[in-house]
């Protein structure tokens, strides 16, 4: 179980170089193109991409560093670094969200005369194809490992392909007329990146403070109290290191076993969850009743 948790976490670079590769091509692009037709929104989209570049980075050493086996001062293991480099990223996140829209927003007061050309829609519909494909390949390979980093990852690919539709649909509009619609539209992908930055904190911060949802507790002790030989569950944690769920349970079963057969069924509870639902470790206490 360990050594497969292992290999999921090399999996995962996978997912983050390809995000990598990704923005360093199409924030140069972006920003090029942007600067070049005069498009506030498109370099706001690259500008965009740059950030997302080190929160990639920034994802790519959490990914390594979670691969360190236990020591000293980590008896545990270091899998949540994966989730302090996931709020990492939407620390960085959100300070670039905020400088665009501040950026755009003193754009339109200053006033906007010039429209962007055309070719910088077309560049944003194309980037938006392409992260929407990355999108599409780390949001599989984050089901298939269970890891929280790469999904993050994912979350931030599906919000620039809408970013970029985005752009594309405020240099669209800015042709029939309408210029000051190119820079709302970067204060749009400012407000996008703001709230992907956000969501991506909740999460992590969920699982760095030992949060963990109800309805999968639930699960877990419904499969608890369907095994045999359990009389009840008097209590019921779980907890994540990175991608690992951990579980402590404390179960009631029949006063009059020998401790043997306690034991038997509290392995049997640990091989139920381990096998079923792919808990990575669960501790169990027996109680008698």
């Amino acid at each position: 179980m360990e050594e497969q948790a292992y290999l999921d976490l090399k999996r995962g670079e996978r997912g983050a170089i390809i995000s990598i590769i990704a923005y360093i091509c199409l924030s140069l692009l972006k920003l090029a193109v942007g600067f070049i037709a005069n498009s506030e929104a498109l370099k706001a989209d690259g500008l965009n991409n740059v950030t997302d570049i080190i929160a990639s980075v920034a994802i790519l050493i959490g990914l390594k560093l979670s691969q360190r086996p236990a020591d000293d001062d980590h008896p545990y293991g270091h899998w949540k670094a994966e989730t302090v480099a996931s709020m990492t990223a939407s620390f960085i996140m959100m300070a670039v969200g905020l400088k665009v829209m501040y950026d755009a927003i003193s754009s339109v007061f200053n006033g906007v005369e010039n429209t962007p050309d055309l070719i910088a829609a077309w560049t944003g519909l194309f980037c938006a194809v392409v992260m929407y494909f990355v999108y599409r390949y780390n949001k599989k390979l984050a089901t298939e490992i269970g890891s929280q980093s790469v999904l993050a990852a994912a979350k931030d690919n599906l919000s620039d392909a809408w970013v970029s539709i985005g752009a594309f649909v405020g240099i669209i509009g800015a042709q029939f007329g309408f210029p000051w619609l190119d820079p709302v539209t970067a204060i749009i992908v400012g407000f996008l990146i703001c709230k992907t930055a956000l969501d991506i904190f909740r999460d992590a911060s969920l699982y760095l403070t030992d949060g963990f949802d109800e309805k999968q507790i639930g699960t877990y002790k419904d499969a608890i109290n369907n095994c045999y030989g359990v009389k009840g569950v008097k209590d019921i944690k779980a907890r994540n290191y990175g991608n690992n769920v951990v579980v402590d349970v404390v179960i009631l079963v029949n006063s009059d076993l020998h401790i043997r057969d306690a034991h038997d069924i509290a392995t049997m509870v640990e091989k139920e969850l381990i096998d079923k639902y792919q808990v990575y470790d669960v501790h169990v206490h027996v109680e008698p009743n």
